[in-house]
């Protein structure tokens, strides 16, 4: 009894360790990224000018400049903050991952450490293009629509530094949890809880609800945005049925 209580508290000794060196890095990413102000900044407002590079690709050039305001006397320096520490958390996350599996690993067995490294690496690369692609395309498709949008020429957008930053946190969250599709039907498959040819066959269902979560996801009018955002996610879908059947 003394044993396994002992060993229980190793345990716990050991996770309280991997959490606190999973602190300190995204808090040194964190703090590495807050003093790189300009750089940062300079990546985060790119989208809300005609000079991005994406709109350079797209073909869209018109001329436009989001101008953004603050409205109150923290405001910009709680951004900052806000900003570090996410870019710090994705930074530090391949650490953070490592000291979690390095946790779990000595309790599987040989192939379960193999499934695990698999999940874990494929999620995260899986969330950092989900990231990447919102931000070269969908955020941008986004901005240059809801911010010349107008009900009237007598109605002038005021744009929040705030409402700019919450907006692209919380899409690239969005859909670094949408490209998380194939890696969840692998496992699902794997399970025996979903069936490739099942998937297959409810393809055109699987395309509308693809359609209806573009249009959440970039609420504009015009039908080459809601395509441009669509095509990424119905390609997800195939490349999960084309892994539920490998598997």
């Amino acid at each position: 009894m003394n044993s396994e209580r002992a060993t229980f508290w190793d345990h716990l000794d050991e996770l309280r360790s991997v959490i606190i060196r999973s602190l300190v890095a995204v808090a040194i990413a964190a703090t590495v990224a807050f003093c790189l102000k300009d750089w940062m900044f300079s990546v985060v407002l790119a989208p809300r000018s005609s000079d991005f590079v994406s709109y350079r690709l797209l073909g869209i050039d018109e001329g436009f400049r989001l101008s953004l305001m603050n409205t109150g006397l923290t405001e910009q320096f709680m951004t900052h903050m806000r900003v570090s520490l996410y870019a710090g958390m994705l930074m530090a996350s391949p650490y953070v991952l490592y000291q979690l599996f390095g946790f779990i690993a000595p309790g599987l067995y040989r192939n379960e450490r193999k499934a695990a490294t698999w999940v874990a690496v494929s999620a995260y690369l899986m969330f950092i293009l989900g990231t990447l692609v919102n931000y070269l395309l969908i955020f941008p498709l986004t901005v240059r629509f809801l911010g010349t949008y107008q009900v009237s020429t007598e109605v002038m957008n005021m744009l929040t530094l705030q409402s700019y930053i919450d907006t692209l946190i919380g899409m690239s969250f969005v859909m670094g949890v949408v490209f998380e599709l194939p890696v969840v039907c692998a496992i699902l498959g794997k399970m025996g809880l979903i069936d490739g040819r099942l998937m297959a066959q409810y393809r055109r269902q699987a395309i509308i609800a693809i359609l209806i979560v573009s249009a959440i996801i970039t609420p504009t009018t015009d039908a080459f945005t809601l395509i441009v955002v669509a095509l990424p996610i119905w390609l997800l879908y195939e490349v999960s049925i084309f892994i539920v059947k490998l598997n």
